[in-house]
C-alpha cells in the first residue's frame, strides 16, 4: 500500500508536467501560426505592391537615402543613422518603433541646408518698405543698413531686433515687410501667455507624444535655414513651476550661442545663426534685463496726426473699401473728416481704432448700397461724422482760457500717447500739512514732497515768511481722480503750482512743462518726449519747458512741430519759474550769514550725484 501511494504521487507530478508541456506547446503553436500568417500576408502585400510598381525599395532604404541627402551636421547624421539601425531591429508594430520613426521624421523635416535666395537690392527693398509703411524712418534706415552689410559680408551673424511700442503702430506688419524686402520666408510665434520652458526647448523623448519646441517647429514650417522669425509679445511671457521660458530664450537670441542651439527633443545642435530674429513688445520693463541685453531695441513711439492722416489715405481707406465690397466712387473721405475721426473718435498711438471707425462707416455705406442700389455715393465731411459714428467720444484737454494762480500745465506719457495734466494747488489755514489727491502713485507723491522741500528752502529768498508752512495747509490736486497717475515727469510742474499759489503770481497758460526736480532745484531728464510734445501741440500750448538733458531727443520730433512750439531747455528750477510765471520772482540777495543754495554750485560731483539719483 505504501509503494502504491508513493507511485500515485509520482504519477501525479508527471501528469502535471505533461499538462504544462501540452499547454506551452499549444500556445507556442498558436503564436507560430499567427506569426507565419502575418509573415505570409506581409509577403503577399509586398508581392502585390511590387506587381503594382510601388515600394521598389524598402522603407529603411528610403529613410537612409533621405538622411544622406538632408545635409545634416556630422553629429546629427551619426545620430540619425544609429536611430535608423535601431528602427531596423525593432518589430514594426511596437510602440518603440513609432517613437523612433517620429524622431527620424523630425530630423528630416527640419531644414539643414536649404536657404532662401536673398534680395540684396537695397533700392528695391526701400521701395517695398515705403509701399507698406508710412513714416518709421529710423526702422527703415536700420533695415537698409542690415541689407548693406549683407552685400559686403558673406556670412554675417543673424540680427536680433526688438520693436517696442504701443499697440497698433505696425510692429508685426513691419516684420512681414522685412521678410518681403529681403526675399526670405516669414514665420511668427506668439509668446503671450507662454509659461512652460518646454514650449521653447521641447520635451525630452522619454514618453510617447513628446514634441520639439516651438522654435524647431517654426523652422520646420519655414523650410529654410534663414527665415525672418518674429517672436510676438515677448513682454507677456510668464513663469511657473514648469520653468522660465524667457531664460530659455536667452540661448535662442544670443548671436554668440545660437549657432549651437540644443532642443531637448532633437538632442543635437541646430544652427539658428542665419535666422533674422525680430521680437515685439508693448513695454520694455517686463522683459528680463538679461534678455534685453541680447537685443537691439528700436522704439516705435506712435504716429503724429499728419502721419495718421497719410496712413488712412494711403492704406486704411482703400483696405476697408475693398473689405466691404465698395467701389472707389461710392465712398470718399475728405481730409478734415479723417482728422475729425482721429481727434473725436480715437485716442491711441497707433491706427487700429482709426481703421475700425473707417470700417464702421464703410459697412453703413454698404448697407445703403444694398438698400438703394449701386448709384449710392457718399463724400464724407466732418459734419457727417455724428450721423455715422454717433456722439464724439473724446475731447482733447485744452489749455485754460486765462492765466490763473496755482494752476500749472504738465505733460504726461500714457500707453496711447501723450496727454496734458492741469495741476492745481491751493492754500488753506492749517498746520503745515501737504494734501495730495488725484490717485497719485508713489513716485509722484515723492516728487511733490521734493518740490515742497525745495520751495521751503528758497522761501526767504523769494520774500516769503520762512515759517509759512506752520500756519498753512497746501492741497495739490490733479483732476480726473479716477485715473491712476504715476511717474517722475511732474516734479517741476508741482513745484511751479506751489510757488504760484504762495507768491500769488499767475502761471502762463501757454507754457507746458515736464521734468523731475531734486532738492537742490536741479532738473533731471525724463522719457516719452515725442508723445509729450505732440500732446502739447494738440492742446494749443506755445512754449514747452524740457530738461536740458532731453535735448538729444528733439531729433525725433517732426520739423513742423518744432517750428510751431517754442521749446526751452532748462537746468534749474529758477529758469523754469522765470519762463512759467507771468512775472519774474523778486529774489533778494543771499546774506553772508545764510548758507548758499546748492543750486548755484557747479562742482564735478553734481554729475555723479545726479547719476546715482536717476539710477
Amino acid at each position: 500500500m505504501d509503494r502504491l501511494t508513493r507511485l500515485a504521487d509520482i504519477l501525479d507530478i508527471e501528469i502535471e508536467k505533461l499538462n504544462v508541456d501540452r499547454t506551452i506547446q499549444g500556445r507556442v503553436k498558436r503564436q507560430m501560426e499567427r506569426a507565419q500568417r502575418e509573415y505570409y500576408l506581409n509577403e503577399k502585400i509586398k508581392a502585390i505592391q511590387k506587381e503594382l510598381g510601388r515600394n521598389e525599395k524598402s522603407e529603411i532604404d528610403e529613410l537612409k537615402k533621405k538622411i544622406e541627402e538632408a545635409g545634416m551636421t556630422k553629429d546629427a547624421f551619426d545620430k540619425a543613422l544609429a536611430e535608423l539601425k535601431r528602427l531596423e531591429m525593432m518589430p514594426p508594430m511596437s510602440a518603440e518603433s513609432t517613437v523612433s520613426r517620429n524622431y527620424l521624421d523630425w530630423l528630416l523635416a527640419v531644414p539643414w541646408k536649404k536657404k532662401s535666395k536673398e534680395i540684396r537690392d537695397s533700392g528695391r527693398a526701400e521701395k517695398i518698405l515705403e509701399d507698406d509703411h508710412y513714416g518709421l524712418e529710423k526702422i527703415k534706415e536700420r533695415i537698409l543698413e542690415f541689407l548693406a552689410v549683407r552685400q559686403l559680408v558673406k556670412n554675417p551673424k543673424g540680427s536680433i531686433l526688438c520693436f517696442v511700442g504701443p499697440p497698433g503702430v505696425g510692429k508685426t506688419s513691419l516684420g512681414r515687410s522685412i521678410a518681403r524686402a529681403t526675399g526670405r520666408k516669414f514665420v511668427r510665434l506668439s509668446l503671450g501667455g507662454v509659461r512652460d520652458e518646454a514650449e521653447i526647448r521641447g520635451h525630452r523623448r522619454t514618453y510617447i507624444g513628446a514634441l520639439p519646441g516651438q522654435i524647431i517647429q517654426m523652422m520646420k514650417k519655414a523650410g529654410t535655414i534663414n527665415p525672418v522669425f518674429l517672436l510676438d509679445e515677448v513682454d507677456k511671457m510668464s513663469m511657473d513651476f514648469r520653468g522660465d521660458p524667457s531664460a530659455a530664450l536667452l540661448e535662442v537670441l544670443d548671436p554668440e550661442q545660437n549657432h549651437m542651439f540644443m532642443d531637448h527633443y532633437l538632442d543635437v545642435e541646430y544652427d539658428l545663426s542665419k535666422v533674422f530674429f525680430i521680437t515685439t513688445a508693448n513695454v520694455i520693463h517686463t522683459i528680463p534685463q538679461a534678455l534685453q541685453d541680447r537685443m537691439e531695441i528700436l522704439r516705435l513711439s506712435g504716429y503724429t496726426e499728419p502721419e495718421k492722416l497719410e496712413i488712412a489715405k494711403r492704406f486704411l481707406v482703400r483696405k476697408q473699401r475693398e473689405a466691404t465690397g465698395l467701389k472707389s466712387e461710392q465712398v470718399t473721405y475728405a481730409d478734415d473728416a479723417i482728422l475729425g475721426i482721429i481727434r473725436g473718435y480715437t485716442r491711441e498711438a497707433g491706427v487700429r481704432n482709426l481703421e475700425r471707425e473707417i470700417a464702421n462707416i464703410c459697412r453703413k455705406v454698404a448697407r445703403k448700397v444694398i438698400k438703394d442700389g449701386q448709384s449710392v455715393s457718399l463724400a464724407l465731411r466732418p459734419e457727417d461724422l455724428q450721423e455715422y459714428l454717433g456722439v464724439i467720444k473724446f475731447r482733447d484737454t485744452k489749455a485754460e482760457e486765462k492765466n490763473e494762480v496755482g494752476l500749472a500745465v504738465g505733460l504726461a506719457w500714457t500707453e496711447v500717447g501723450g496727454q496734458i495734466l492741469n495741476i492745481e494747488s491751493t492754500l488753506m489755514q492749517g498746520r503745515g500739512k501737504l494734501l495730495l489727491t488725484g490717485k497719485l502713485g508713489d513716485v509722484m507723491q515723492e516728487s511733490a514732497q521734493a518740490a515742497m522741500s525745495y520751495v521751503r528752502s528758497r522761501a526767504s529768498r523769494w520774500g516769503l515768511d520762512p515759517d509759512f508752512y506752520r500756519h498753512l495747509d497746501i492741497h495739490i490736486h490733479i483732476p480726473e481722480g479716477s485715473i491712476p497717475k504715476d511717474g517722475p515727469s511732474a516734479g517741476i510742474t508741482l513745484a511751479t503750482a506751489v510757488v504760484s499759489a504762495l507768491t500769488k503770481i499767475p502761471v502762463n497758460r501757454h507754457v507746458a512743462m515736464t521734468g523731475e526736480i531734486t532738492l537742490r532745484g536741479k532738473i533731471l531728464p525724463i522719457g516719452g518726449v515725442k508723445e509729450k510734445l505732440l500732446a502739447a501741440h494738440r492742446a494749443g500750448t506755445r512754449t514747452v519747458i524740457l530738461p536740458r538733458d532731453n535735448e538729444k531727443d528733439l531729433s525725433e520730433i517732426p520739423a513742423n512741430i518744432q517750428e510751431e512750439l517754442a521749446i526751452r531747455s532748462v537746468d534749474t528750477m529758477d529758469e523754469v519759474l522765470d519762463l512759467a510765471l507771468e512775472r519774474k520772482l523778486e529774489r533778494r540777495p543771499v546774506l553772508a550769514s545764510e548758507p548758499e543754495s546748492p543750486t548755484v554750485l557747479d562742482s564735478p560731483s553734481h554729475d555723479a550725484d545726479r547719476g546715482s539719483l536717476t539710477n
